[in-house]
């Protein structure tokens, strides 16, 4: 097993760039304080919550391997469209296929939503709402030759945020990124496990190519919904009340 061939982008070079825009205008709006209130919803500081998503970022090009599983012919390597987005299928020295888990995807994700889940006591609560958006992404994961098991870019970011608002609107932002981040990781990469054989795709990377956009998007949805609900709540707080 070669770590060196497991290392590649998740996504095609332009839309690895859109994502790294989003940063930017995240990174921007995060200096001129107009996402004031993420910080209190989320419980990081300002620059460890912009770490974290440059961290995500960059660290999807990471892939840890883990087992080498069987032995198939690949797709060469190139581009594979799904639903529009196109990912990147890495070249192989040798026929294996290599099971991995994504930095910026999977490894970065959990670690965060446990401390989101651990530091506001949501454990019912987000267990309830990642079992909701595993469901949703089970049913809506595709096995796609060459990537593996792919996903609707918008399924995962939609779900979680309206799952989230449903289960706990006071408490949506950690909510909506736990659940999504854990429910896709588990709906869509380990419940899909067994469509993976026959495939012919060289790296299976937990929370990377196929399912490493919509984590992300995940991640970036509940910092604005974080900003939007603790703005509405603190107009609500100040505005004058009718006795």
């Amino acid at each position: 097993m070669n770590y060196g061939d497991a290392q590649y982008l998740p996504v095609a070079p332009p839309f690895f760039m859109f994502l790294a825009g989003l940063v930017a205008v995240l990174a921007l709006l995060i200096q001129l304080r107009v996402l004031q209130y993420v910080y209190l919803q989320l419980g990081v500081s300002p620059g460890m919550a912009l770490l974290l998503l440059i961290a995500s970022l960059v660290g999807s090009y990471v892939n840890i391997p883990i087992a080498t599983l069987w032995s198939e012919p690949v797709v060469e390597p190139g581009e594979v469209l799904f639903f529009g987005v196109p990912y990147m299928v890495p070249r192989l020295s040798e026929p294996e296929v290599i099971l991995a888990v994504n930095m910026g995807g999977a490894v970065i994700p959990t670690a965060l939503s446990i401390y989101l889940l651990s530091r506001n006591a949501l454990w019912l609560r987000g267990l309830i709402a990642t079992a909701c958006v595993a469901v949703m992404c089970y049913a809506s994961a595709q096995p796609v030759r060459g990537v593996g098991i792919a996903l609707p870019i918008f399924v995962a970011p939609l779900a979680a945020t309206l799952i989230a608002l449903l289960i706990s609107w006071r408490q949506a932002a950690p909510l909506a990124y736990a659940g999504g981040s854990l429910g896709v990781l588990l709906g869509a990469d380990i419940m899909n496990f067994d469509k993976l054989r026959g495939l012919g795709t060289p790296v299976l990377s937990i929370g990377g190519a196929g399912t490493f956009d919509g984590i992300f998007l995940t991640g970036v949805l509940s910092v604005l919904l974080a900003s939007l609900i603790g703005g509405l709540m603190q107009r609500y707080q100040q505005s004058p009340r009718l006795l």
